[in-house]
């Protein structure tokens, strides 16, 4: 286990990032000889204070991704008459701690000299950030306050997505956490946020801000103390659990502060910190990016797979936009085919979509076209076709699957009346005479074009699913319905109409 003695860590500033991640063990070993350079502990804590600064990857924003976020390009507005007088002003430690005193905040916001680096930074070094900050809160702070209502939590941790992601719902730290609240894939999961290759409910602003809120709660109703449930919310409990047993038990947030992993030691007065600069930054001469016009949305359910790009084109409305409200669908398309997903639109386009939805699924549907099934080239007549049991098939349903009867399948299957299929089962869903759909010759000695149609005759082993395969765009179920098939059996020689793709 790595341990850092007192004067070692204050001369190692590092510069990692807050998010929820491993962090290492390092902390401040008080048994070290170390510690006799220091009259007290108390003296040697406050050294560390004054020494370890570890800002919040959230600092290192690139102001540049801020400005070109769409909802700020659309809505910002600078205002000049501030900006003649933007000059900071600095105060006593007595004035920050009267400020602080007067918030009317439920979480205790004590002034140590920690604290007071962190408002420098932010009012001295990261102005132009701050003032981003403030034009983006119009928008989001009204979805953390929901959030955090709904769990009857206090309002003021809505500033912690500020330390977390800078108010970018694409913010990936280097640890690999994402969002506006920067859960890791693990977390997020946990708490039931979808993270797979096309959705990230991670960045989700609203279902992420419910999944933050129910996680603080319960980070609270473990140690009753908001100043730990913020730490634990950056470290995990288990090492602020930790940090309390190594500390012979005290549960206030400074009296563990040595013993927290390095990172976490100045989340809580960064936290302190941003609550102080969001309510005093017109005291320092900050010009809030102003917006012309709050934002209005709604929410529509996409029941079929679509591009983000079908319905920015069919509505005449920019991607960019449909993407800012958005930011859970990484790759732009929202699976809706799989289950119902929300879309956040402008409230005027609303009734448009739900007007046009037939247009915005009929356009370019290349961009979400899926193959349900394909036939490999080269597949000689005679192989048989096979299909893998997935959990909550029946017989019935493969069979219709696939366009044959139930009593074929237990008949190539060896099946009985009474058996039951298992997951991962192997079925035979043809007899003899699959055929390749690329094999362009098979497929044609048994097809007929007459003056009323194209004909399709029957071989032996055929199906209506193998027939259909070698038609493109073309289904068992179109075969069936166009020839008034009441079921899936077919007899050689019998002739098909075929349906026109």
């Amino acid at each position: 286990m790595k341990k850092i003695g007192l004067i070692l860590m204050c001369v190692c500033v590092a510069l990692p990032g807050f998010s929820q991640q491993e962090f290492d063990d390092s902390y401040i070993d008080l048994d070290t000889t170390e510690i006799a350079m220091c009259d007290t502990v108390e003296e040697a804590m406050t050294d560390s204070i004054d020494n370890a600064i570890v800002y919040p990857e959230s600092m290192e924003a690139n102001l540049n991704d801020l400005l070109t976020n769409w909802y700020m390009q659309q809505y910002a507005v600078v205002d000049e008459s501030c900006l003649l007088n933007s000059v900071n002003v600095d105060y006593s430690d007595s004035v920050y701690m009267r400020k602080l005193s007067q918030l009317p905040t439920a979480i205790e916001m004590p002034y140590n000299s920690v604290v007071r680096r962190y408002i420098d930074m932010y009012v001295q070094k990261r102005r132009a950030l701050v003032e981003n900050l403030l034009g983006l809160s119009a928008y989001y702070m009204p979805i953390f306050e929901e959030a955090l209502e709904r769990e009857g939590l206090p309002l003021e941790l809505k500033y912690l997505p500020i330390i977390e992601s800078a108010l970018r719902p694409d913010a990936t730290s280097r640890a690999g956490a994402a969002g506006l609240w920067q859960f890791m894939v693990r977390t997020g999961k946990s708490m039931g946020l979808e993270v797979n290759s096309l959705v990230d409910e991670r960045r989700d602003p609203i279902k992420s801000s419910a999944m933050a809120a129910r996680y603080l709660k319960d980070l609270y109703g473990i140690y009753h103390d908001w100043a730990l449930a913020i730490a634990s919310y950056n470290c995990g409990p288990g090492n602020v659990s930790k940090a309390i047993r190594r500390s012979g038990g005290k549960t206030d947030y400074w009296e563990i502060y040595p013993y927290l992993p390095r990172e976490t030691r100045g989340y809580v007065p960064a936290f302190i910190a941003v609550n102080y600069v969001m309510n005093y930054y017109g005291d320092h001469n900050i010009c809030p990016v102003l917006t012309r016009r709050p934002l209005l949305t709604d929410t529509v359910q996409v029941t079929r797979r679509v591009h983000l790009k079908q319905i920015a084109d069919v509505l005449q409305i920019p991607i960019e936009q449909i993407r800012s409200l958005n930011p859970q669908y990484r790759r732009d398309i929202i699976p809706g085919n799989i289950r119902p997903y929300a879309l956040i639109l402008p409230s005027q386009q609303v009734f448009a979509y739900i007007e046009a939805q037939d247009a915005i699924f009929a356009y370019e549907q290349e961009l979400t076209a899926q193959r349900l099934s394909v036939e490999p080239a080269g597949i000689d007549p005679g192989t048989m076709v096979y299909h893998k049991v997935r959990k909550g098939e029946t017989l019935s349903g493969i069979a219709r699957k696939y366009g044959v009867s139930v009593s074929n399948l237990r008949s190539w299957n060896n099946l009985r009346k009474n058996s039951y299929l298992r997951i991962g089962q192997r079925l035979a869903v043809s007899s003899k005479g699959a055929v390749s759909k690329g094999s362009s010759s098979s497929a044609s000695s048994s097809t007929s074009v007459t003056a009323s149609g194209k004909y399709h005759t029957v071989r032996k082993g055929e199906s209506l699913w193998t027939i259909s395969q070698k038609y493109k765009g073309v289904s068992a179920e179109d075969i069936k319905q166009l020839n008034n098939l009441k079921g899936n059996d077919i007899r050689p020689g019998q002739k098909l109409k075929i349906p026109t793709a």
